[in-house]
């Protein structure tokens, strides 16, 4: 058996809910644009085109009820609520007919988004990697396991210090969650251990070194996390 030249990084992992086992994070996908508001209050034309796909390292992940440090070369981060779709049976070119077969679970996240580099990067014509991929940016709560059910609808909402500033339904989504997990799959061969960030509602907007969020959906655990100082 091969040595390595020094000790690999540990796996990411996430609670599961009611369980002492975790679950095990290979990659991050996230969808972009996926509720209809908020892609007009981003100035585009719902379902105009394709489901827009970007990534985020598994070790950006961070704990519910965790302290985020406020991000480096940004003053502009915002928050985006999101549904997360657990991956725990792999497949490639999976039909939308089967495709919740494939879903081991479901949790709240935040995509959070240095929202002044993205949009620097979209008039470029850059990759989103510095907007979206960086340290710390994946907060999420326990995984509910699907044998609990699927999740088709529910509220979804996010406070930031008690003041609502997301609410929508995930019943919203222009993309359902077995449609995404269709596409994704026609694009790479997906794992047990992926992560589906589904993508927010209307309401994004700036967070603040010592701003505390707190955002769910029905049914699921709610995640709680502070942004701490850089």
């Amino acid at each position: 058996m091969a040595e390595y030249a020094f000790t690999p990084p540990r796996t990411p992992g996430v609670r599961i809910i009611d369980s002492s086992e975790r679950f095990p994070v290979r990659r991050i996908y996230c969808i972009g644009r996926n509720y209809a508001d908020h892609v007009r209050e981003m100035g585009g034309d719902p379902r105009a085109s394709a489901p827009v796909f970007f990534g985020k390292p598994a070790d950006a992940l961070v704990e519910n009820g965790a302290t985020i440090p406020y991000p480096s070369r940004t003053e502009n981060l915002h928050h985006e609520i999101e549904l997360v779709v657990a991956i725990g049976q792999a497949g490639r070119d999976v039909s939308a007919a089967r495709a919740l077969e494939h879903v081991f679970g479901y949790a709240v996240g935040n995509d959070l988004t240095r929202r002044d580099l993205q949009t620097e990067a979209k008039k470029k014509g850059q990759p989103w990697e510095a907007g979206k991929a960086f340290d710390h940016s994946a907060p999420i709560a326990a995984i509910r396991p699907a044998t609990r059910g699927h999740v088709a609808s529910g509220r979804i909402w996010l406070q930031v210090n008690g003041g609502l500033r997301q609410q929508a339904d995930v019943g919203d989504l222009i993309w359902s969650v077995p449609e995404i997990i269709a596409e994704l799959s026609a694009l790479f061969e997906l794992q047990a251990g992926d992560l589906i960030f589904t993508g927010t509602p209307a309401g994004v907007g700036p967070v603040r070194a010592g701003d505390r969020l707190e955002g769910g959906i029905d049914g699921l655990e709610t995640l709680c996390n502070t942004i701490g100082e850089p």
